[in-house]
């Protein structure tokens, strides 16, 4: 069996463990989860599950990566979208605090995910997001559009907002409504940053 036949196998039981695991941790929760029936439904066994992911834990890690992927590309192609820097970074926090009525991000990526993996501001992707969005900020100070502060600090606090929105979205009994306050809220916060003397 050469090499890459090897890798092949890895890399499709890796892609059926986390497919299960993902409709199993949407369905039914994270603590609901078989991992018995998760591994059936994969049609493999629990053997292949700890060499893979090591626990149910790191199998979980998994499945929110392969979303906050998934979840990135589509706040590039907002980005892209916007007419100009500021309204890039207004849109792509708007969307991002909207996916939080997503039934799948709810649950994994807001309610699980921090419950089991502790405060998502750690996790390795929103250290990732800050930096670009530092350096987003950074840009705009220079540009004139932003006021001068410092530009960690303000990628901190959006950053913040956005996700303290998304989980209480999450939480709540009424997603759409909360949705609707916490983006008007959090359009406000974010206005405080324009500069109004240009």
């Amino acid at each position: 069996m050469s090499a890459k036949t090897r890798a092949q196998m890895v890399e499709e039981t890796r892609t059926k463990l986390i497919g299960a695991a993902r409709k199993a941790f949407a369905e039914k929760g994270y603590a609901a989860a078989s991992m018995d029936d998760l591994t059936a439904e994969a049609g493999l066994t629990r053997g292949a599950l700890y060499h893979n992911f090591g626990d149910k834990k790191g199998l979980l890690q998994a499945v929110i990566d392969q979303i906050d992927g998934e979840m990135l590309a589509r706040l590039r192609l907002v980005q892209d979208r916007a007419e100009d820097p500021w309204q890039a970074v207004l849109d792509e926090y708007t969307a991002y605090i909207e996916m939080a009525l997503e039934p799948e991000i709810q649950r994994i990526m807001l309610l699980d995910g921090p419950a089991v993996l502790g405060e998502p501001s750690r996790w390795p992707n929103q250290t990732a997001c800050l930096r670009r969005t530092t350096g987003i900020i950074e840009t705009l100070i220079d540009t004139g559009v932003v006021k001068p502060v410092d530009a960690e600090a303000a990628a901190l606090i959006l950053n913040g907002a956005a996700l303290n929105a998304s989980l209480w979205i999450a939480a709540s009994e009424d997603p759409p409504a909360v949705y609707e306050k916490a983006v008007d809220a959090f359009r406000c916060l974010a206005s405080g940053l324009l500069r109004t003397d240009a």
